[in-house]
């Protein structure tokens, strides 16, 4: 499957929790005054790339604790991006299996209540370890947050929420 992407990088530690392979998505509507990465605004920019190739790349890495989404917003390109996830999870090469994080600026609650079969929100959470929710505001940044730009955004354990039937944050680790 094909994703648009603005770039990757192989063991991140900004991302999320120890070494991360992150993929930029290209194409955010938010738009967000003082974002840490314009240039994946424009959903036409960046370049198209095959998910497996993605993939193969991923593997390769057998230091990684972890696969990051960033953007963009990875949420306007779910559907790709579940399929990836998916591949990532049934993948047994690793020692412990891989986490999945996902940023967006979008929140919790606005994906669960507006998911449906063709926007993929409701499919790419149920791959997703956590999720950093919240468009960045540059009036509440903070650079003392772990893998968060601003204090409004949170940290969510996906699997827990999914449970609990609503965003349950923690401190990331």
């Amino acid at each position: 499957m094909k994703l648009r992407i603005a770039g990757t990088v192989n063991e991140s530690i900004v991302d999320g929790p120890g070494f991360r392979y992150t993929i930029f998505t290209q194409g955010c509507p938010h738009h967000c005054e003082g974002c840490h990465n314009p240039q994946t605004h424009d959903f036409n920019g960046g370049i198209v790339v095959d998910t497996d190739d993605l993939f193969n790349e991923i593997i390769k890495d057998k230091l990684l604790d972890g696969v990051t989404f960033s953007g963009g917003d990875p949420f306007c390109q779910c559907k790709p991006l579940t399929e990836l996830a998916r591949k990532i999870r049934s993948y047994n090469g690793f020692i412990t299996p891989l986490n999945i994080i996902s940023y967006t600026g979008y929140t919790y609650e606005y994906l669960i209540a507006n998911a449906n079969e063709d926007n993929g929100y409701m499919e790419l959470l149920k791959e997703l370890d956590f999720l950093v929710d919240g468009p960045f505001i540059l009036a509440k940044r903070s650079l003392e947050l772990k893998f968060m730009g601003s204090s409004n955004q949170r940290f969510i354990d996906v699997k827990e929420s999914l449970k609990q039937g609503g965003a349950v944050v923690i401190e990331p680790y």
